[in-house]
């Protein structure tokens, strides 16, 4: 299989303090990695450099065969390949679900209006909100924003989705929603990296699972070969820990 992200060898620090140590990570084009691990071990951090929202100190990342480096890749082109959905939603409070939608059509890929508001209105329909188009941010639910702002990273046309805890600002009952709105996707051959704490939902999605602890990746395999088998003490404990 053809590969989507290659990370080799990254190092990041904040300060004295060192985040990302010797991360390395390959992920295959229409596969889906979820990257756990206990808080602070760098995972938030890792997804940030693969977009550029973070700069690396040391190492090499690549999306589809580009090198993540501003002095040899284009980052504003190589960014509009790569969709990225927060833990907040992010959405403009004074513009509806579908103008939410259409912004970045319009102003990024430099669509007409109408093409924008018609792309917007056919990826509000993907995520189940085509009954929402007029509504604003505060007349949704939380889960209902978050898709709308699932709805604008596919609007793009991504040949990456990274999303970052999309269910930890949600109440319990609106995180089923979102995560059927994200299976649904994956079924569609997107490839997905995802940091998320919802085990169930990283066993049942993900091709493999990656598991980070202390800013480095130490283990990865398929999901039940990783949790039913940890090879270090630190994922056993974890995983003991989640799934209790």
């Amino acid at each position: 299989m053809a590969e989507m992200v290659r990370i080799e060898k990254v190092h990041k620090y904040f300060g004295k303090l060192h985040v990302l140590r010797d991360v390395s990570l390959k992920v295959e084009k229409s596969s889906v990695v979820t990257i756990i691990g206990p808080s602070g071990s760098g995972k938030s951090t890792l997804l940030r450099c693969i977009n550029y929202l973070e700069k690396i100190d040391s190492g090499e990342i690549w999306v589809d065969g580009k090198l993540v480096d501003p002095k040899v890749s284009n980052i504003r082109a190589l960014r509009q390949e790569i969709g990225f959905v927060f833990q907040s939603f992010n959405l403009f409070p004074h513009l509806t679900a579908m103008n939410n939608v259409a912004l970045a059509l319009r102003k990024v890929k430099r669509l007409s209006r109408a093409q924008a508001l018609e792309m917007a209105e056919d990826s509000l329909a993907r995520v189940g909100l085509d009954d929402k188009l007029d509504s604003y941010p505060d007349e949704l639910s939380g889960g209902q924003q978050q898709r709308v702002a699932i709805a604008r990273s596919l609007a793009m046309t991504p040949k990456l989705m990274l999303l970052d805890e999309i269910t930890s600002a949600l109440d319990p009952e609106l995180i089923a929603e979102v995560l059927n709105v994200i299976q649904r996707v994956a079924t569609e051959g997107m490839t997905m990296v995802i940091v998320t704490h919802e085990m169930g939902f990283a066993k049942e999605i993900a091709s493999q699972i990656a598991f980070m602890c202390s800013g480095d990746i130490l283990e990865m395999a398929p999901p039940k070969e990783l949790l039913a088998q940890p090879q270090t003490k630190e994922c056993e404990k974890f995983v003991k820990a989640v799934l209790q």
